[in-house]
């Protein structure tokens, strides 16, 4: 779709010396040299439609008024992540709070935006990861990086498109496409991490349907004995029906039973480098479900509609055990009562997303449109169960509510072609939403319900000049929102008249390449008007507007072929300005955040350089990530500081890690790969909250894939 592109940046490249300058306008700039390995992956028979908020081609990427990256396929076999937060960690802009190494529960900021907040909407194949955008946006489902080929990060006004919750912007994660064979891959490695990921495919004798299939489990002690078992089934199939529609469908099945917590450990217990598990007996269980249908109608050589019809069911167990904070403080370690608190919640979402693609000469210029519409059902069912030791799983409820919202999105956007190397982008969404809250233990008579409703309209305008064939000058300017839960905005079963979460962002950057040399350069600010930051030290802060906040920067990405083999990628971002502007008032007048504090877990640098190398069936690769010193409370508190409520602060210090890794193909079909994380053993804080979080140690991973 979109075939006009003589206005756009076009890069052709051979596969070698420089396969990266394909991946420029992406790749988290990352330059990868790789002919070994993509020659085992095979293109599907028939490509399923789906969902790409970027595209597949330097083309897509240059029409993009805002800065973009895109982790493919290569780097991922070559990073070997275990998770989609290491997978992000080197994408220009993001930062990442490490609290397991399993990443269960991610923790993903952008921009300034804090890793502990969720103003970036993370989708897979364009549906959204959280379990409920309205209702409960939490993290409580993170997608295995294993059926991933690529993720797409893209940032400035073409977010808009994709929903609410885009301030920071869109993360995509874009599912593997079904290809005939079998492949089975094994890792094993640190802390008794066992894993096998099977991938099956085949397709019809013409190539109109396919099938897929990729069965993950990993099983692991864990770092501080924080273990965790987790399956991931993924299925697809598809055809073509006749010769201009296909239709897809993709059955996702994940359970997860970890033995994690809230809880770290007290800062002397850091000090002599403890390695126990802090909340032994504590436990995050997951289940989820989802079915997705996807319909692509290709109407005319200038027209395209898309349809997305996705639905989803999951629950989140989560079974900690009460403290003495008291007696912890005083024994400088937790000291655990009998008492259970089952934090339960079940999700269920149902959507429909469509969107229609024209390109077309109105008013005699050049243009692609889309126009889109969404609805959506969300409900959470919310649980607290009163458990003790004798009797662990069960017990009275002591909250039961249900939480519903349902909503409707309109958005359109154009892009003119002003000339054959000028394009302006302008787009409106308009965002409609009702929030609901029942309170399943009391009657209508008692007061069981409560209601809210609220219309956000957004619009932005971008703009991108090819000024040669190795310079692309953009820019745009958007206003975005995130939207109060039904927790805070009906908290107490009534309208506390929040507002949502709004900011007027601005960007201005370049990008370009060529044959030995790619770039990307931006700079950001993201001005709010309402920003509501969770904070220990106020209870009431959540139900209160929170205020204005301004977040601005510049982040930077630089790819070079050195030659005889070699490349280096190199990022980093600024974040000059995080934070308050004003002071924030409690309900009662008290000052809770000075005016200029800056926003928690947004580090001023955040940077990542890689080294790698290529010969013959050797591929290779060192990588250093830098992030600098965080504050983890409102207050901006330097020293950590352990509190008798259970809530601990403190500046966490800068870190910098290493990580080596090799991939070594033997022939066709057996290729073995190794990996050392935190190659110098740092030890450092991640995170500060009820307790301290280290940051994994270091951990080695061996592997093999072999296709059948």
């Amino acid at each position: 779709m979109h075939h006009n592109t003589s206005s756009v940046f076009s890069l052709r490249s051979k596969r070698r010396p420089l396969a990266g300058a394909i991946a420029l306008l992406g790749g988290s700039l990352m330059l990868q040299q790789s002919t070994l390995v993509l020659a085992q992956e095979e293109e599907p028979v028939l490509r399923l439609p789906t969902i790409l908020v970027i595209g597949e081609n330097p083309a897509d990427v240059s029409r993009q008024p805002g800065a973009v990256s895109l982790v493919q396929l290569e780097e991922l076999i070559l990073r070997q992540p275990r998770s989609t937060e290491e997978a992000l960690r080197t994408v220009p802009g993001i930062t990442i709070k490490p609290e397991e190494e399993s990443a269960i529960v991610a923790n993903i900021g952008m921009r300034g935006l804090s890793s502990g907040d969720y103003k970036t909407l993370i989708l897979e194949d364009g549906v959204p990861v959280a379990p409920g955008l309205f209702v409960g946006n939490g993290r409580y489902y993170n997608p295995r990086i294993q059926r991933m080929e690529g993720i797409e990060v893209l940032k400035g006004a073409a977010s808009l498109r994709y929903g609410p919750s885009t301030i920071g912007g869109v993360i995509n994660y874009v599912t593997k496409q079904p290809r005939d064979g079998v492949e089975l891959s094994l890792r094993a490695g640190s802390w008794n991490t066992q894993e096998a990921t099977l991938e099956v495919g085949g397709s019809s004798n013409s190539g109109d349907a396919t099938f897929g299939a990729i069965i993950n489990n990993v099983s692991s002690d864990g770092f501080l004995n924080k273990a965790y078992d987790t399956t991931d089934i993924m299925i697809k199939a598809g055809m073509a029906i006749g010769n201009n529609q296909r239709i897809s469908v993709k059955y996702a099945d994940y359970s997860n039973d970890a033995n994690i917590s809230y809880r770290g450990h007290f800062l002397q217990e850091y000090r002599n480098d403890a390695r126990n598990n802090p909340a032994p007996d504590d436990y995050f269980l997951t289940e989820r479900r989802s079915l997705d249908v996807n319909h692509q109608w290709d109407i005319n050589p200038s027209a395209q509609l898309n349809t997305l019809v996705f639905g989803s069911e999951m629950f989140r167990d989560y079974w900690r055990f009460n403290t003495n904070n008291a007696a912890s403080a005083a024994a400088g370690s937790w000291v655990y009562t009998d008492v259970l608190n089952g934090n339960n919640r079940a999700f269920e979402r149902f959507g429909v997303d469509t969107r229609l693609l024209i390109d077309h000469q109105l008013f005699g210029v050049s243009s692609e449109t889309e126009l889109g519409l969404r609805y959506m059902d969300e409900e959470m069912d919310d649980k607290t169960v009163q458990a003790t030791r004798a009797t662990p799983r069960t017990g009275p409820l002591g909250k039961d509510t249900l939480d519903t919202a349902e909503s409707y999105a309109l958005y359109a956007q154009n892009r003119f072609l002003l000339t054959d190397n000028v394009a302006l982008t302008a787009g409106l969404r308009i965002e409609q939403y009702e929030q609901d809250r029942l309170d399943l233990r009391r009657t209508a008579a008692q007061g069981n319900f409560a209601s809210t409703d609220n219309t956000e309209v957004m619009p932005g305008v971008g703009m991108s000049w090819q000024i040669n064939p190795e310079l692309q000058l953009f820019g745009s300017v958007y206003k975005a929102f995130s939207p109060s839960l039904n927790s805070d905005s009906l908290n107490g079963l009534q309208d506390q008249q929040l507002d949502a979460e709004r900011s007027v962002n601005i960007e201005f950057g370049l990008r370009g390449a060529n044959p030995r040399m790619s770039y990307e350069f931006a700079m950001f600010r993201m001005d709010f008007d309402n920003q509501i930051i969770p904070a220990n030290s106020n209870s009431q802060f959540q139900v209160t507007n929170g205020g204005e906040t301004l977040h601005q920067g510049l982040e930077f990405g630089l790819g070079f072929d050195l030659g005889s083999g070699f490349s280096l990628n190199t990022n980093a971002t600024y974040v000059s300005d995080a934070e308050f502007r004003g002071n924030r008032l409690a309900r009662n007048g008290a000052i809770t955040t000075p005016d200029g504090n800056r926003i928690p877990y947004t580090p001023e640098w955040t940077g990542n350089m890689s080294l790698e190398y290529e010969t013959g069936n050797l591929r290779s690769g060192l990588s250093i990530h830098h992030t600098s010193a965080q504050y983890t409370d409102v207050l901006n508190t330097k020293a950590i500081t352990e509190s008798t409520s259970g809530f601990f602060t403190g500046q966490t210090p800068s870190y910098t890690i290493a990580d080596l890794f090799l991939v070594y193909s033997i022939n066709d079909q057996l290729t073995v790969n190794a990996a050392v994380k935190n190659l110098q053993d740092k030890r450092y804080i991640a995170s500060v909250r009820q307790g301290i979080y280290v940051g994994p140690e270091r951990s080695i991973d061996v592997g093999l894939r072999y296709r059948f």
